[in-house]
């Protein structure tokens, strides 16, 4: 399955871009952090992370369909 995928801080730092067309066989986003965590090194703990699935936040529970759109996001910090 592809999944277009768009990163955010400190996961777009560690992947070097901010979206990419990815190849895999996860099928939900617990499958996929650990396949992005082998593939990129990410050191981010997956409890604070958020996921959307097409532009809507979602739960790490929730199935992929083929060309979702999947985004991580990080806490982000400022001021």
């Amino acid at each position: 399955m592809k999944l277009q995928m768009k990163y955010f801080a400190a996961i777009r730092e560690a992947c070097g871009k901010s979206e990419e067309l990815l190849e895999t066989n996860s099928t939900n986003t617990h499958e996929l952090f650990e396949e992005l965590t082998n593939l990129y090194g990410l050191q981010i703990d997956k409890k604070n992370l958020k996921v959307a699935i097409n532009e809507e936040y979602s739960s790490f529970d929730a199935k992929f369909n083929e060309l979702d759109i999947v985004a991580l996001i990080p806490p982000v910090a400022g001021g």
